[in-house]
């Protein structure tokens, strides 16, 4: 897949509250980041695995329900794209609204996600939001 149709694979399988079927977009090696992680959350996950078992507990406290927005750029590279996005949804433990932007720069390599940097912003995160830190994690 080109970086385009992975990342619209990745939007519906996220709709879709499909996050083990999202992991399985990542290349056996591939790496996701988070270079403005707070303290305490991982800033770097290394391989599809580490990205499934991340990404475990995630639907139990987003149901992100659209992506109200988005826009694309591409690169000198044809392996990368920088990707805006931002998500509505609800938080599910407590009911309330959750939006959130992201900026992502996603590596592509033989058509799975090699690299996948996520500059999100951990401004407005409660322990409602902190799915890393589940009692069963």
């Amino acid at each position: 897949m080109t970086p385009r149709e992975l990342l619209a694979t990745a939007l519906d399988l996220l709709l879709s509250k499909d996050m083990s079927g999202f992991a399985d977009l990542w290349a056996s090696d591939g790496t996701m980041e988070f270079p403005f992680a707070p303290p305490g959350w991982p800033t770097r996950l290394d391989g599809r695995e580490a990205v499934r078992e991340y990404l475990r507990g995630y639907t139990e406290v987003y149901d992100i329900k659209d992506v109200t927005e988005q826009t694309v750029h591409t690169t000198t590279d044809p392996e990368v794209i920088i990707v805006e996005l931002q998500v509505e949804g609800v938080l599910v433990r407590t009911g309330q609204p959750y939006q959130s932007r992201y900026i992502s720069v996603i590596t592509v390599r033989d058509g799975q996600i090699a690299g996948y940097r996520d500059y999100w912003s951990p401004l407005g995160l409660t322990a409602d939001t902190d799915f890393t830190r589940r009692g069963d994690a």
